[in-house]
């Protein structure tokens, strides 16, 4: 599905994200629909991603199931392929974002020169994709239009986004979770590179909200051959959308004011579709099920699963 434009009993509001619908019910409960839309570098690409939606969806379902002992999630139900049904919370106006790897925006960084991002400073002597000493929490700003920005802890809390004790906690849970998932991830034989989780409360406490651990959060690369790509300085095989990144810019697209979106051609729409299922195979070890959903069939099962929500 590219968009939908349902109305549902209680409904109270409606936000249209870059890929998500996200509909409000009595200002407690929220309906994500997860779409086959795809963005790079903060803008909507022209053509839909078929299964891109479902794979994100249940990927997300699968991850937030697994680390639920390390902090509460918004899940209540997953009543469709792509579709969550969860709690509403109150969304801290930053996304967490950790990396395992010098790789993708921290390389670039690193890359033209630079030695410190997001306030953490970077060691001397890395190549590309090389493991951290540590892992680094790299955080943005979250932007509803436009570039999320890089920032640092201390402009966090400097400019009161973020109390410096609930920061804190962010920071535990981010690491925590960035574990769990390394853990999951190499068991399936895949390195979790990087990755961004999003926090919310009711009350005083927290949820990781949204996606967790999915290909557009995530980046991850295969354990076998790691090493000695290393060693030879070659490209790393990766799971992740950092090829529909590299794609773009090899077209000459980076997002930026007056460049053009090129055109994509049904071949590379499939091989981005044969991607996102490769990657829910092999991180869930589930052999992935294509299962077509029509709107008239979803706005019935949400509004059953609404009844009992």
């Amino acid at each position: 599905m590219l968009t939908s434009d349902f109305k549902f009993p209680g409904q109270t509001a409606f936000y249209k994200g870059k890929v998500r619908d996200v509909y409000t019910i009595n200002d407690q409960l929220m309906v994500m629909l997860v779409s086959d839309r795809i963005s790079a570098f903060d803008v909507v690409l022209p053509k839909p991603i078929p299964y891109k939606g479902q794979v994100l969806n249940q990927v997300a379902a699968i991850m937030l199931e697994a680390t639920k002992d390390i902090v509460p999630n918004w899940v209540k139900s997953v009543p469709l392929p792509n579709v969550t049904i969860g709690l509403k919370c109150e969304t801290f106006p930053v996304e967490m974002v950790v990396r395992g790897n010098l790789t993708g925006h921290a390389w670039r960084t690193y890359k033209s020169g630079k030695r410190e991002l997001c306030g953490v400073k970077l060691p001397e002597g890395l190549k590309e994709n090389d493991f951290f000493p540590t892992p680094i929490i790299t955080p943005t700003t979250k932007a509803h239009e436009g570039h999320d920005e890089d920032i640092s802890r201390e402009e966090i809390i400097a400019q009161g986004l973020v109390s410096e004790k609930e920061y804190t906690q962010l920071e535990k849970y981010t690491l925590a979770l960035f574990e769990r998932g390394k853990e999951l991830a190499a068991k399936r034989g895949l390195i979790l590179v990087d990755t961004k989780y999003e926090f919310g409360k009711i009350g005083d406490t927290i949820y990781v909200i949204d996606e967790v651990h999915t290909p557009d959060s995530s980046r991850y690369f295969y354990a076998e051959g790691y090493e000695e790509n290393q060693k030879a300085g070659k490209a790393q095989k990766q799971l992740s959308k950092e090829f529909v990144r590299e794609w773009l810019m090899e077209k000459g697209f980076q997002g930026k004011d007056g460049q053009q979106v090129p055109e994509m051609d049904e071949a590379f729409v499939k091989s981005v579709s044969d991607r996102y299922i490769e990657l829910f195979e092999n991180i869930t070890g589930q052999k992935f099920v294509k299962e077509d959903v029509t709107p008239e069939e979803i706005e019935k099962k949400i509004i059953e699963s609404l009844k009992t929500a």
